[in-house]
């Protein structure tokens, strides 16, 4: 091996061995420093102890003095200087952002002539790299695409309903909202119990807003619409290589996720129960240990459970443990079912039509008769089943005017589900209909319900033959086949 001192040329007239090798570096300095944009150079603290001119108007500053002594990061937001100077180890090239644009930066360790860390200099390559234009522009244009994603992502973990989205002015609907204020600012676990279509998942949205968790992620996730093959990596995350399948990198779960906010996990009822004992570890210990892996990960997350069963009962059955049920049922809010609020109806009908017109670009209105027939159903579905309706009832209108006609041919035939009207004055009973006649709406229906199954039973069962032979659409049977519970 050549000794140091060999690699070095001897005898140069006028200048020892040393003297060539400071000018060699004095040399190469001042090369590197005039074909580079900036440079810049920090001590072990990272403060400023050298910028050229160049490098300090790039930066917005009127002249170096302006930077000397300051810390790196308030002249350079993602300066890395300091990791270089305290690492020792270069960062040969680098992208940074510096503005409204991205750079290619090489960062050096500092050493002085025993070898001891002294600081650390960067230079700025980007304008005299002509090559790497093409790769700058297209580095910038894949920043963009990442911060809109990535907005995009913030927004979607965002609640999308305040209380105030939950429309009621009865008594009912105002004493749910009274109890969702409370329970929010509790940060306790809560169960919200009720029929299905009576808002859950906008109520748990809600009482996420008024939060002190507002500012952080809402996450939800439905137990009954995820297999339950994926249901525990959806939860909980799964280990790289965890299953047949799975992301060589891995994947976080729905909790991680949620980790600092809420988490709604709706349909908690129908959650199998080899999965129940692992949420219960989640409520009681605050940890994860996602899909094969063999570490636990320590989370803070609140959960909002919701049921549409009698969850009560299912522990009965032996269907969910009660230990579960128990740890769940901190906080629990029954969500009012529709038919107990009929005074909410109009406003909720009124909201519901303004929602549908805006999207087909109209102005839908709705006479008082058909309210009243609207008030007098039951609503097994509650305000879900009131949308659907609605949307039927537009179907059957040609225009925009929804009457109780069009409501009644719209709402479910069985009898059974729609409730007496008030007795009416002497005066406002209509006469009765001769024996054996039944009002036109009600023969359209039996008759329009007896095509289908006519047509169902010729083509034995299929139903795209059988939507041919009517003369429909596929999705419009579909919806007849709901509405005359031929389904």
């Amino acid at each position: 091996m050549l000794d140091n001192k060999m690699a070095w040329p001897v005898g140069v007239p006028g200048h020892s061995m040393a003297d060539i090798r400071t000018l060699a570096m004095r040399s190469l300095f001042d090369r590197l420093e005039g074909l580079c944009e900036g440079a810049v150079a920090v001590d072990m603290d990272a403060r400023v102890v050298w910028i050229n001119d160049k490098y300090a108007r790039k930066v917005g500053l009127r002249g170096a003095d302006q930077a000397l002594g300051r810390p790196v990061e308030e002249i350079i937001p993602d300066s890395r200087l300091r990791e270089v100077a305290g690492s020792g180890k270069p960062i040969a090239i680098d992208i940074m952002s510096l503005g409204d644009e991205h750079v290619v930066v090489t960062r050096m360790p500092l050493s002085d002539d025993g070898g001891a860390p002294v600081g650390a200099i960067g230079f700025v390559l980007y304008d005299k790299v002509e090559g790497l234009r093409p790769v700058m522009a297209k580095v910038q244009q894949l920043q963009t695409r990442l911060r809109a994603a990535e907005r995009a992502l913030a927004e979607s973990r965002r609640a999308r309903y305040s209380l105030a989205s939950f429309l009621g002015v009865s008594a009912p609907a105002l004493e749910i909202k009274r109890q969702a204020r409370r329970a929010a600012q509790l940060d306790a676990t809560v169960l919200l119990q009720g029929e299905t279509g009576t808002g859950k998942e906008l109520l748990a949205h809600a009482i996420h807003q008024v939060s002190p968790r507002i500012d952080r992620s809402f996450v939800s996730v439905n137990a009954a619409a995820v297999p339950e093959s994926l249901l525990e990596a959806e939860l909980f995350g799964a280990a790289p290589g965890a299953y047949t399948g799975a992301d060589r990198r891995g994947r976080e779960g729905k909790f991680k996720l949620a980790d600092g906010g809420t988490l709604f996990l709706d349909e908690v009822g129908d959650m199998p129960l080899a999965l129940q004992p692992k949420l219960l570890r989640v409520l009681q210990e605050q940890e994860i240990e996602p899909l094969g892996a063999n570490r636990l990960i320590r989370l803070d997350v609140r959960v909002i459970a919701a049921s549409s069963f009698d969850l009560e009962q299912r522990v009965a059955e032996g269907r969910f443990r009660a230990d579960l049920y128990y740890r769940l049922n901190v906080l629990t809010l029954r969500l009012p079912p529709l038919r107990d609020r009929p005074d909410d109806l109009p406003l909720l009908v009124e909201r519901l039509l303004e929602d549908i017109g805006g999207r087909l670009g109209q102005t839908i209105e709705i006479d008082d008769e058909a309210i009243q027939a609207l008030q007098h159903h039951d609503w097994p579905g509650n305000v879900r089943e009131l949308r659907n309706t609605l949307e039927r009832a537009l179907l059957l209108c040609d225009g925009t005017q929804l009457t109780r006609a069009h409501v009644m041919a719209a709402l479910p035939a069985s009898a059974s589900r729609q409730r007496a009207p008030a007795a009416a004055a002497p005066d406002e009973t209509a006469a009765a209909p001769p024996s054996g006649m039944q009002p036109l709406h009600a023969a359209v229906q039996a008759a329009e319900r007896e095509a289908i199954a006519v047509a169902l039973q010729v083509h034995g069962g299929r139903k795209l033959a059988a939507a041919r032979a009517l003369g429909i659409s596929r999705a419009a049977l579909y919806q007849k086949l709901a509405l005359h519970g031929l389904a």
